[in-house]
């Protein structure tokens, strides 16, 4: 039987979606869940599986053409043996484009298994690769954390880790790892190699996603009146903290304790206290929001999304790092809703990670505010006591706010991140966990 593969609907908002790339071709058998193509949309770029298992039979939709939601874009037949490619399909094929597009493609194709040239042990650390749901889901049921699963060896195309892979895994699985890595903010993605050069310059077109970050980028600048102030903040509370009780915590949640949570948390605090950051312009008209929705930066590969911490007021700490977890892990993995892309009132971008102490980050609209992190660094400060000043180490970190002066004025700023790195000093985190 053949089964019709449509454009999927990605959001309320979205009607159309923009085809960037294949996974498969046509005579290719596919299993369920298994990725069968990339789109894009205005929001964000997702991996879609495939909805049944079978052997791929159509093209329809090619790379770059933009389809409405609902259109057919392929066929797959679900039985195997009675699978033949469809008349048309051989035609699609045939109209290849230029050598110089083939070429773009394959440089893109390693994306799934992120280290680039390097041809080192699936389990490395650093590496990053791509679960279908299916995969995922299993994962979940059996307690299986990103850094357990990163370490499966995979038997798919590019190592990819199939559905046979995870269920052989566990029937050997004697228990989680029995301590947990060094925790960090988050993982980053690793360089892009350099391009392929034919004389003293390479072009390369932009990606679909680079687009929409450029389009964006500029249009807050010529929206916004960027004004930032900074402050510096004692984190060592809260280093101790987590070092002191990430192994206890991983065991039971599978995955690192980090510094974001702690800075959501503290951010969320403020928000409340300091309505107009968590605001909106329309107009003339200031638009207050009653919820508080963090908007959190991501890096990927080749790029940058900010997938929305939703209702964060309702959220007590431990639901703020699993919220965390999970829309980073699926935000790297392909897996959002472009809905969970939008309707930030307030955003957050951690280049700590990078080991960068200090940057001004553009606000992301429609927001009137952006909060941008650096790097928790141990430094010798003075150290004010009744008996006297003494020079003491301390794990520092330097916050950074730009705001939108069109709202907020200075004053409003200084006292929004004053509240921020208070809040962060004075957090009472043995009660956290």
């Amino acid at each position: 039987m053949i089964v019709d593969v449509v454009m999927p609907k990605m959001g309320e908002s979205i009607t159309e979606g923009t085809i960037l790339e294949w996974r498969k071709k046509v005579g290719d058998a596919i299993e369920l869940d298994e990725i069968l193509l990339e789109i894009g949309t205005d929001k964000v770029d997702s991996e879609i599986p495939s909805p049944t298992a079978g052997v791929l039979v159509e093209i329809i939709g090619e790379p770059n053409q933009v389809m409405d939601v609902g259109a057919v874009i392929a066929r797959v037949e679900t039985d195997a043996d009675s699978a033949q490619p469809i008349e048309s399909a051989p035609k699609k094929e045939e109209v290849e484009p230029a050598p110089e597009p083939v070429e773009t493609v394959k440089e893109e194709e390693p994306i799934p298994t992120t280290p680039p040239p390097v041809s080192s042990p699936p389990a490395t650390s650093g590496e990053k690769k791509f679960f279908t749901p299916v995969v995922n889901k299993i994962a979940s049921e059996n307690g299986i954390g990103t850094d357990e699963l990163m370490t499966i060896p995979g038997s798919g195309k590019g190592g990819r880790v199939t559905k046979l892979d995870i269920l052989t895994y566990l029937k050997t699985r004697t228990g989680a790892p029995a301590a947990a890595p060094a925790p960090s903010p988050t993982t980053a993605p690793p360089p892009s190699s350099a391009p392929a050069f034919t004389g003293d310059e390479a072009r390369v077109e932009m990606d679909h996603m680079r687009k929409l970050i450029a389009d964006h980028m500029r249009a807050s600048l010529d929206t916004s009146a960027h004004v930032y102030v900074m402050t510096e903040v004692d984190m060592t509370a809260i280093v101790n903290f987590v070092d002191a009780n990430n192994d206890a915590f991983y065991k039971k949640e599978g995955y690192s304790l980090t510094y974001t949570p702690f800075i959501v948390q503290a951010c969320v605090k403020a928000l409340t206290a300091h309505p107009d950051m968590n605001a909106s312009i329309d107009g003339s008209s200031i638009v207050y929001h009653k919820n508080v929705n963090v908007g959190m930066a991501v890096a990927v590969d080749k790029g940058l999304m900010v997938p929305v911490l939703s209702k964060c007021e309702e959220l007590n700490f431990l639901g703020i790092c699993r919220k965390v977890r999970d829309l980073v892990v699926r935000t790297r993995n392909k897996q959002l809703n472009p809905d969970e892309l939008q309707g930030s009132t307030f955003s957050i971008s951690n280049f700590g990670v990078f080991n960068v102490t200090m940057g001004t980050p553009i606000i992301n609209q429609p927001n009137v505010g952006i909060l941008g992190v650096g790097a928790v660094k141990k430094r010798p400060v003075v150290i004010e006591t009744n008996e006297g000043d003494t020079i003491g180490i301390k794990s520092m970190m330097f916050l950074s706010l730009g705001f939108d002066h069109r709202l907020v004025d200075g004053a409003g700023g200084s006292q929004f991140i004053e509240s921020v790195r208070q809040n962060l000093e004075t957090m009472n985190v043995e009660s956290l966990i």
